[in-house]
């Protein structure tokens, strides 16, 4: 992401905000709407990437969007933001604010990709299975890719646990190409 020292540290500083005033969930909720706006509105973020619209009529449209939704405290943070002319960075400072508020929370963030939807049992095992590696709260996304066959790959922040059919394939593979012909015999 670029800029992530200017992003990390506003969303460091709105982080610190919300924790004083006891809102963090608030403003949690907030930021994923914020950054669920700019990923999803190609729109909005030309609007807050262009330096040709004054600063007053970009306040005005992202008081339409967010006055309704936002906590006091986010739209003040927003105001200032756009006042010093760093309203491009809000896609990445509400990215980073959720990573901070994880880490503030110790949520680390895990992954399931399955070739089927798996059911309640299976996803008890495999969140068990996850606590027994890591002292923190997990949040699981689960993920669906037909091209795993079957089994699972199972991802806990930077480490991977690959048992899909498709792996195994792919080894296979690889140890029969090898050429096992040895000469002079």
């Amino acid at each position: 992401m670029k800029h992530t020292r200017i992003t990390s540290r506003y969303a460091k500083s709105l982080l610190m905000m919300s924790i004083e005033k006891k809102i963090t969930d608030k403003i949690l909720e907030d930021m994923q709407t914020i950054y669920k706006v700019c990923i999803e509105n190609k729109d909005f973020r030309l609007l807050l990437n262009s330096p040709i619209i004054k600063t007053d009529k970009k306040l005005t449209v992202i008081n339409k969007v967010f006055e309704t939704k936002l906590n006091e405290l986010t739209m003040m943070f927003i105001r200032i933001i756009t006042n010093k002319k760093r309203e491009l960075y809000l896609e990445g400072i509400s990215q980073q604010f959720i990573k901070q508020y994880k880490s503030y929370k110790n949520i680390e963030e895990a992954s399931i990709t399955t070739a089927f939807k798996i059911d309640e049992e299976i996803r008890k095992e495999i969140l068990d299975f996850i606590s027994k590696h890591t002292e923190n709260k997990i949040e699981l996304q689960e993920k669906i890719n037909d091209s795993l066959i079957g089994g699972a790959v199972i991802k806990i922040g930077d480490k991977q646990l690959d048992t899909s059919i498709s792996k195994t394939i792919k080894q296979l593979k690889q140890q029969f190409n090898k050429n096992l012909y040895i000469q002079d015999y």
